[in-house]
C-alpha cells in the first residue's frame, strides 16, 4: 500500500468518525433546546394559571421575561419567542410526544397552525418525509391536507384522524394520489398555454421538487420510455418507481382535460410493463393521467372496468385558494356528519 492510498484509508476513516460525532452532537443539541423552550413554555403557563386575576399579567410579564433574559442570555427570547414557547407547552403538556427528528423551526411553523388534526398531519409528514422547514412550509402553503383529503371524494372523519395519527400511509395505489397537484414551482403564469413536450421538459428540470410533490418513495426513471408493439413504437411521457409500494409509476401529461383516448393508451402502456417489464417481486404497474381538468362523469366512463389500476388527477400551476379547500372539506365533512345524524 503505497502513502497515498494509507493516507486516503485514514482519511475516510476520521470523516466517518467525525461526520457521525458531528450528527450526535447536532441531535443531542436538538433535544435539550426543544426540552428547554418546552420547560420555559411550563414555566409560564404555571405561573400565568396562578395569576389569572390579572387580566394584563401573561403579555406584561413576557415583556419583562424577554428584557431580562435577552440582557443576561443574549438573543433568543424575543417575546414572539416566548410566546411560541408558551404555545409549545400548551400544544404539546407531554412532553414525549415530541419527536426529535424536528427542530425548533419546525415547532414553530407547526404552532402556526390551529386545528389540531391538521398540525398532526403536517408533525407526523415532517418526521415520515424528512422534511426540511421550506419543504413544510411548500406543503403548508399549497394545502397538501385539504388536497388529500379531497381526493378521494369521500372525506370524512375516519380519514381526518387517519391523517392525523399516522400521516400517508401508502399501503395502496390511492394513498398516493392528489387532487390536483401543485407545479407553482415551474413559475409557469396562471392559465397560460404550454405543450405538452415543454410542460415535460420543465418538470425534468425541476425533478427534485417534482418528486417532493409526488410524495414519499419516488425514483425517476426516465422521460418517453419506448414500448414497442408490432414495429411501432409509442413512449411513455414520464416513468417512475415507487419503492414503497414496490411498482412503476406510468405519468401521462396533458395539456387538455381528460379524455378516453388517454385512458386507453395509458392502460395499453400498463399491459406492456406488466408482461415485460415487471420482475416477479413488483406489484403491477401504476397508471396517472396528469391533466388541467376532469369531470367524473368523464373519468367514471373513461377508468372504470379497466384491469389495470389508473388515476386522472388535476395539476396546477399556481398555489391554489386555500380557503377554498378548506370550504369544500367543510362541506364534504359536514355532508357526511348530516348523513351519520339520519343513520343513527
Amino acid at each position: 500500500m503505497d502513502d497515498f492510498t494509507l493516507t486516503d484509508s485514514i482519511m475516510n476513516e476520521i470523516r466517518e468518525l467525525l461526520i457521525n460525532a458531528r450528527q450526535r452532537v447536532a441531535v443531542q443539541v436538538n433535544t435539550e433546546l426543544l426540552s428547554t423552550y418546552w420547560n420555559v413554555g411550563r414555566i409560564i403557563v404555571e405561573h400565568e394559571q396562578e395569576n389569572k386575576e390579572r387580566a394584563d399579567y401573561g403579555k406584561q410579564t413576557l415583556k419583562q421575561l424577554s428584557k431580562e433574559l435577552t440582557k443576561e442570555f443574549g438573543k433568543g427570547f424575543s417575546r414572539s419567542n416566548l410566546q411560541n414557547m408558551r404555545a409549545f407547552y400548551l400544544a404539546y403538556p407531554i412532553y414525549q410526544t415530541l419527536s426529535g427528528k424536528l427542530s425548533w423551526s419546525h415547532y414553530c411553523e407547526l404552532l402556526s397552525i390551529s386545528d389540531a388534526d391538521k398540525r398532526s398531519f403536517y408533525e407526523k409528514e415532517s418526521v415520515n418525509s424528512g422534511w426540511s422547514i421550506r419543504e413544510l412550509k411548500r406543503q403548508i402553503s399549497t394545502s397538501l391536507y385539504e388536497r388529500l383529503l379531497l381526493s378521494e371524494g369521500k372525506t370524512n372523519k375516519e380519514t381526518v384522524l387517519a391523517l392525523a395519527e399516522k400521516g400517508i400511509e401508502m399501503a395502496t395505489p390511492l394513498d398516493m394520489i392528489k387532487d390536483p397537484y401543485v407545479f407553482e414551482f415551474l413559475g409557469v403564469p396562471e392559465n397560460k398555454p404550454l405543450l405538452e413536450s415543454d410542460l415535460e421538459k420543465t418538470l425534468v428540470a425541476q425533478i427534485e421538487k417534482f418528486l417532493l410533490e409526488l410524495g414519499r418513495g419516488f425514483m425517476f426513471v426516465g422521460t418517453q420510455q419506448r414500448i414497442t408493439l408490432n414495429n411501432t413504437h409509442y413512449y411513455v411521457d414520464m416513468v417512475f418507481y415507487n419503492k414503497i409500494l414496490r411498482a412503476y409509476v406510468l405519468i401521462e401529461l396533458k395539456t387538455t382535460k381528460l379524455t378516453p383516448e388517454a385512458a386507453g393508451q395509458l392502460n395499453m402502456y400498463l399491459n406492456y410493463y406488466a408482461t415485460e417489464v415487471n420482475d416477479e417481486h413488483d406489484n403491477p404497474p401504476i397508471g396517472i393521467i396528469l391533466c388541467t381538468d376532469k369531470d367524473s362523469v368523464t373519468a367514471e366512463y373513461a377508468l372504470g372496468g379497466l384491469s389495470n389500476t389508473i388515476f386522472a388527477s388535476r395539476y396546477v400551476s399556481y398555489i391554489p385558494n386555500k380557503e377554498q379547500l378548506i370550504a369544500q372539506v367543510e362541506t364534504v365533512l359536514n355532508e357526511w356528519h348530516k348523513k351519520d345524524w339520519r343513520t343513527l
